[in-house]
């Protein structure tokens, strides 16, 4: 009889090893995360619905983890886009300076 209490944990702990082992995903846009977080929530629902809250709970920091990983790879191309315009904008100004410079320089010329 304390075995078959003992069977649902181990089980759990099992199932904890072998995620922990797994290396985690790298970050997807769009599809692959949203595939992800609807399978991982299901999990949750079956886990719940048994009864397994420490499986829940853990599945529900896996997709906080999985969410963050994911608004992360979307801020991302967001971030370099924005300094690649940042950049471009540095050059243009600079080629004005560079210009504004330049007359400057043939007006102090002509007036000497």
């Amino acid at each position: 009889m304390y075995l078959r209490a003992c069977v649902p944990l181990l089980l759990a702990t099992l199932v904890l090893c072998a995620a922990a082992q797994t290396p985690a995903a790298p970050a997807q846009g769009g599809t692959g995360c949203t595939a992800q977080v609807a399978a991982l929530e299901q999990a949750m629902a079956t886990a719940r619905a048994k009864g397994q809250m420490l499986r829940r709970q853990q599945l529900a920091n896996e997709l906080a983890a999985l969410r963050a990983q994911c608004q992360q790879g979307v801020v991302e191309p967001d971030r370099e886009a924005r300094i690649a315009q940042l950049e471009q904008e540095i050059r243009e100004l600079r080629a004005q300076l560079d210009r504004a410079e330049e007359q400057l320089r043939k007006l102090k010329a002509d007036a000497l």
